[in-house]
């Protein structure tokens, strides 16, 4: 038994072993037999000795078969064999992997890292925004227990210090940390601590759960943590007095090239947050309150997508003669403070990094359910329709293929579709295990790309609430595509 601040590792083996410590954190297990059968568990404290019972190989190895047998019983499955396209085969291909890959690496009691358990990335430290792409496509393949889990976590774990945070900060509720671990430490960034667009994805997840158990002890169970992440994202918002408008401040976009020193008002955070606060206004009425007229306010008053030239920009430029006191996330200069650090960048330069990184504008129509979409679909089309042909697509991520593609599908271009999932970009090729590769040097594995095309295959399949369509509606309709799907459910 190896004890350790962080975990309990126990190890069990079947016949004579020998165990010698080599150095402090090596240890070397022998033995005379052929083959060393051996059992490694993980574990928050220790167990008694007393109910450590005799490891067997052979009990040990059914259970396992009988855990894959249902988890692939229960859970979505698709087929390819009937579509005539030639890249059916190799689509299928990525889809049954990463179903794999995502079950032993972000199936887990708390967010993974992007690389999972494969290897360390980041200092080994979840990324919160990356929850949405590691967990939403486990319900949407009728696995909502993955869901119900993971905010266990958040509710149990995440929530009193998400508490603190805000608090310290000089904000109401309660603000989701980005960098993180099991404990829930909030891990400083000079990125990281700017990012907001993880706050919704409680609302978002807690929503999903309830689609799926559909009663008042999902209500009872994510209420209070609903209705606090709603209150923070209503203080954190920027009241413009001259164009009677609410406007998203001192934050950095999803598309982080779009710094918050010199661009605010990224368009999918100001759909998302409007999102947020409308669905959470809904499980107050769920759970027989009123409506929070502030919120209301906020709703119907969210700054218009920022456009240009007849397409969604990916922020507005800032102007330096109303820019916002600088947010300063760890409070070291006092919360009354106020000290201006916004630039302004040439416009070459603003539209140059406008056109890099995550092409988050799409983020706005391919996540956000139509029944609060805040874009008009010709601008989203033509959006679309720029960023195949301008963006730098060497400095995308994995999951920026599947969220361009459901953006597509919602758009009601499914060949662009599957045109977007099958590119042949750099970063969106899958290797002979099914991992989505992104760089040789550190990158190999990143999870959050398998996650985001299970995400968009079930949307395709089985649709999103009024697409007006439960088959395929993110398939072309011309007989190639003939995709037989069960146990998926519609997107939100």
């Amino acid at each position: 038994m190896i004890d350790s601040t962080c975990y309990v590792l126990t190890l069990r083996w079947e016949g004579e072993v020998t165990v010698e410590q080599t150095d402090t954190h090596t240890f070397m297990l022998t033995t005379p037999d052929n083959t060393l059968s051996l059992e490694a568990a993980y574990s928050a404290q220790r167990e008694p000795d007393a109910t450590l019972s005799k490891f067997r190989f052979g009990p040990a190895l059914h259970e396992i078969i009988r855990a894959w047998h249902k988890w692939w019983d229960d859970g979505g499955i698709v087929d390819f064999a009937a579509c005539t396209d030639p890249r059916a085969r190799e689509l299928e291909r990525r889809v049954v992997l990463s179903q794999y890959l995502t079950r032993i690496n972000c199936a887990n009691s708390f967010p993974p890292q992007e690389t999972g358990l494969t290897y360390n990335s980041w200092f080994g430290r979840p990324h919160l925004e990356m929850t949405w792409w590691h967990a939403l496509h486990f319900a949407l393949w009728n696995h909502p227990e993955v869901i119900d889990n993971m905010l266990k976590w958040y509710d149990n774990t995440a929530y009193p210090i998400a508490r603190q945070i805000a608090l310290r900060q000089g904000f109401s509720g309660v603000r989701w940390m980005k960098m993180t671990d099991p404990r829930a430490g909030e891990a400083p960034s000079n990125t990281g601590s700017f990012l907001i667009w993880q706050q919704p994805h409680y609302i978002y997840l807690a929503e999903e759960a309830y689609r799926h158990n559909h009663d008042t002890a999902t209500l009872k169970l994510h209420g209070e943590q609903v209705e606090q992440t709603a209150e923070f994202m209503a203080d954190f918002i920027h009241l413009d007095t001259i164009t009677h408008t609410f406007q998203l401040r001192g934050a950095t976009s999803m598309q982080e090239s779009m710094s918050k020193d010199f661009s605010y008002n990224h368009p999918f955070e100001l759909a998302y947050w409007k999102y947020g606060l409308a669905v959470a206004q809904r499980w107050r009425e769920r759970r027989g309150l009123q409506r929070n007229r502030q919120w209301d306010d906020i709703i119907t008053h969210m700054s218009a997508l920022p456009q240009k030239d007849g397409i969604y920009t990916a922020g507005e430029p800032t102007d330096t003669t109303r820019a916002m006191p600088a947010f300063d996330p760890f409070n070291t200069i006092g919360a009354s403070a106020h000290v201006v650090t916004t630039k302004q960048l040439p416009d070459e330069t603003f539209a140059e990094k406008s056109r890099s990184d995550h092409p988050a504008v799409l983020g706005a129509c391919a996540i956000i359910p139509d029944e609060w979409k805040a874009y008009n679909a010709d601008t989203m089309t033509h959006t679309l329709e720029w960023i195949l042909q301008q963006w730098r697509w060497d400095t995308t991520w994995g999951w920026d293929y599947g969220m361009a593609a459901m953006a597509a599908a919602r758009l009601q271009q499914p060949s662009v579709a599957i045109d977007i999932l099958m590119s042949d970009h750099t970063k969106n090729r899958y290797l002979i295990s099914g991992h989505n590769y992104q760089t040789a040097d550190r990158l190999r594995v990143y999870l959050p790309g398998n996650g985001a095309l299970l995400t968009a295959i079930a949307m395709m399949c089985a649709g999103w609430d009024g697409c007006g369509s439960a088959n395929n509606p993110g398939f072309p309709a011309d007989g190639t595509w003939n995709v037989r799907w069960e146990n998926l459910h519609p997107m939100q």
